[in-house]
């Protein structure tokens, strides 16, 4: 019962919100509810230590084709740093919308109804739990998304990126079936190893990994808040699956090209998040870089690594996605999430590059300047002035707003210290030490040089090719194709001639039919 609790105050919280926008549109007080609702949720999520690992059935589905198993939920060492950074980022967002001229509490609801649906997807103990969740949350992105977005580009752009999760989601459940069909139903507590291969391409196409691709490519329309939760839920129910996966799952002999597509990705994410703009236009960037790394930790043999680079892509993400407000009082608070993501003993991070695997110096080349260049975009942009100024906000708006990004900081500190396999880590000293050198002159040069320089043009041909953009661009067309000729079809049997080419095409059937028996 414990796992639903966060879950149900969630919706509760949400419901209660959206009865009163209708009822009542000016009642005063629906930021202490939604304050009230967040906290009580991070509460219960906290009392899961109590009782850790327990698990959550539904009664027996009539789905047996494709899933042997009913809807089951898990909270243990994986999903519990998921669960916790979802609900702390949901309260942040509460918190820090106070300095907003225009709050919306329908913006709250929806941003309490997608965490609900993170923690369904990050606690989810089998494949059946996995894609209810996933399919609530991509119809949920789909609809957000396509009111959002002006143009038919733009459209195009989410309807390939829906097609892509998608995918994802046919990966798991093809994975599912050829468990069944060897006798070993899927689920997450003992994964067979021939389907491991199967959830590692579906986390990668869904987290825009494996193969890169990136068809978000405005984030501008989506900003702070409801945006932010919309993009880091989604992202982290895919990542948690990619410390589900058996160290064993991929073959040998795929591993160094698995890997070199990932730093591929790693890299160029890291370059163009450094020469973003801002952190919102940068925003995908740093969802495909730290996603990059994770996956990169699950290739090496190192589940508990894809947990600490997927909760830092959340909890460091969501402090400077919601920092609206900056002002030099609070610039202690990016030191400390920057001292997270340089995987120094016993940050957040410590377990980020370790590995039972004998790393060459091949992998380190590519991936340690890859977290270097996160690191020092997100310094970067962590200078930059922000879009509001708090010097000017009441005294209990400049009292609030700083405790929902204190609230991130703190969470990130504790996860390095304490509640999963990950915390208290050493790590690699000299590895992080590394990085956050190259980190800091990186960054030097980017204040210094790079910001001169005309960002480099979103349409341009390398881009298109490291995007795949390519690929998408052909699939599309042929399905357009395919819709014309579908038309041209329909239109013919609608006619005036429907019926005489009916039965032509009967009669054509019947015949070859008839040849056939």
């Amino acid at each position: 019962m414990l796992i639903l609790l966060p879950i149900i105050l969630l919706f509760l919280t949400a419901l209660t919100l959206v009865i009163l926008r209708l009822a009542q549109p000016n009642f005063k007080y629906s930021w202490l509810i939604a304050t009230g609702g967040a906290t009580l949720a991070l509460i219960a999520v906290f009392l899961w230590q109590t009782n850790l690992p327990q698990t959550l059935a539904l009664p027996a589905w009539q789905l047996q084709a494709f899933f042997y198993y009913s809807p089951t939920w898990l909270a243990d060492s994986v999903s519990w740093p998921y669960a916790l950074s979802l609900t702390a980022l949901a309260l942040a967002i509460v918190l820090t919308s106070v300095v907003s001229a225009n709050v919306n509490p329908m913006a709250w609801a929806g941003t309490f109804m997608l965490t609900a649906l993170g923690l369904l997807a990050v606690t989810a103990e089998n494949p059946l739990a996995l894609v209810l969740a996933w399919t609530a949350l991509d119809l949920t992105e789909l609809i957000t998304t396509l009111l959002s977005v002006e143009g038919e580009n733009q459209s195009e752009g989410v309807i390939v990126a829906f097609a892509a999760r998608l995918a994802g989601t046919g990966l798991v459940i093809w994975a599912s079936i050829l468990s069944i069909a060897a006798s070993t139903p899927l689920n997450f507590i003992m994964l067979p190893t021939r389907a491991g291969m199967y959830l590692l391409l579906a986390a990668g196409l869904r987290l825009g990994v494996l193969p890169m691709h990136l068809p978000y490519r405005q984030e501008r329309t989506m900003r702070r808040g409801f945006g932010t939760s919309l993009r880091l839920v989604s992202a982290a129910s895919s990542l948690v699956l990619l410390a589900r996966i058996p160290s064993e799952a991929v073959a040998a002999s795929l591993t160094p090209y698995l890997l070199a597509l990932t730093a591929l990705a790693a890299l160029y994410a890291g370059w163009m998040w450094l020469r973003a703009s801002d952190e919102l236009t940068g925003r995908p960037f740093w969802l495909l870089g730290m996603a990059a790394l994770a996956v990169a930790a699950t290739l090496r043999a190192n589940p508990t690594g894809s947990i600490a680079w997927g909760t830092a892509l959340l909890l460091a993400g969501g402090t400077l996605f919601l920092n609206s407000a900056r002002q030099r009082s609070l610039i202690w608070l990016s030191a400390f999430v920057l001292l997270g993501l340089t995987a120094l003993p016993y940050t957040l991070t410590a377990p980020g590059w370790l590995s039972k695997e004998h790393s060459s110096l091949m992998y380190w080349i590519p991936f340690l300047p890859a977290q270097s260049l996160l690191l020092a975009g997100f310094l970067r942009h962590s200078l930059n002035v922000g879009d509001i100024s708090l010097e000017s906000q009441l005294p209990w708006v400049k009292a609030i707003y700083p405790l929902g990004l204190i609230l991130l900081t703190l969470i990130q500190i504790l996860l390095g210290l304490w509640g999963w396999e990950g915390a208290r880590q050493l790590g690699l000293w000299w590895a992080a030490s590394t990085t956050l050198g190259l980190a800091v002159l990186l960054a030097w040069i980017a204040i210094k040089f790079l910001t001169h320089l005309a960002m480099p043009a979103t349409s341009s041909r390398w881009v298109d090719i490291l995007r795949l953009d390519w690929l998408y661009r052909a699939v599309w067309a042929i399905y357009q194709i395919l819709s014309q000729v579908s038309s041209v079809i329909t239109s013919t049997l609608e006619g005036d001639g429907g019926v005489l080419w009916s039965f032509v095409i009967l009669i054509l059937v019947l015949s070859l039919l008839t040849l056939g028996i």
